[in-house]
């Protein structure tokens, strides 16, 4: 991977780990696109650059994080990632396997752009307006929906927001909700993917750190734009457009793996 690759990998990361798109599948498809080396740094990159992404929502909702007296905050969100740290420990190999198939993210996202069509008329009724209204049996409730963004293509934010709105949530609150359950999330992610590598293959070269160092920066700093962007929008306007984005894109890569442009 060179430094030019990384840094669109990056801008790609930012713009779209918190839009219901699926940042995962769509950085896939860029490296295919790209003609970026499957193999076990670049594996890692894919998982480690969402951190930066991620801390956006600490630098942003800094007043929520560092708000030590809500202590219920903190473990709302302990609670609510116990499910992905479960599963994703039982199925890493598996995941893993499923981050090399540009067919499973291009089904992901048709399927998961048809539900997000029709999501906003199916949940009218929320009565849930922030965080603090939310118990631990829905934080739980919440974290098994998002472990479906294991699937490459499905979205995180996509699956915790709807799992937010199944409980009640309104979508500005489901979409916040889904920005702090991330942060637990993928540092859980970064940390086990970072340490596993380390094990397998030694400590990271100067080269691979500076690469991470530079993508981490640049999805922190898209991601800032790209939060303050999504939350505005979706206030205004719901999640039917990005339906109607994904099921365009998922068309779009099937017929680009069936002709033979991009591997399955």
């Amino acid at each position: 991977m060179t430094t030019v690759q990384s840094i669109i990998i990056s801008i790609v990361e930012g713009i779209t780990e918190f839009i219901p798109i699926s940042s995962t599948g769509h950085m896939i498809i860029t490296e295919k696109v790209l003609g970026v080396t499957e193999d076990d740094f670049v594996k890692v990159f894919t998982i480690a650059i969402q951190l930066g992404a991620i801390l956006a929502v600490v630098v942003l909702y800094w007043k929520k994080f560092f708000d030590f007296s809500r202590w219920q905050f903190y473990l709302k969100l302990v609670v609510g990632v116990i499910p992905a740290l479960i599963l994703g420990f039982l199925f890493s190999s598996r995941i893993d396997k499923l981050l090399e198939s540009s067919l499973t993210v291009a089904i992901s996202m048709l399927v998961g752009g048809i539900v997000l069509l029709f999501i906003d008329k199916l949940f009218m009724n929320s009565t849930i307006q922030n965080e603090q209204q939310v118990s631990y049996r829905r934080s739980f409730i919440i974290g098994i929906w998002q472990c479906l963004a294991m699937i490459p293509g499905v979205s995180r934010s996509a699956a915790s927001i709807i799992g937010g709105m199944q409980q009640k949530l309104t979508r500005s609150a489901a979409a916040e909700f889904s920005f702090f359950l991330a942060v637990p999330t993928m540092l859980a992610a970064t940390g086990y993917k970072l340490l596993k590598y380390i094990k397998e293959n030694g400590a990271f070269t100067s080269g691979q750190i500076k690469v991470l160092a530079i993508g981490n920066l640049i999805a922190f700093i898209i991601a800032m734009v790209a939060i303050k962007f999504f939350i505005s929008y979706l206030k205004k306007h719901g999640l039917k457009i990005w339906g109607v984005y994904r099921v365009a894109v998922g068309i779009i890569l099937l017929i680009l793996i069936f002709t033979g442009y991009i591997n399955k």
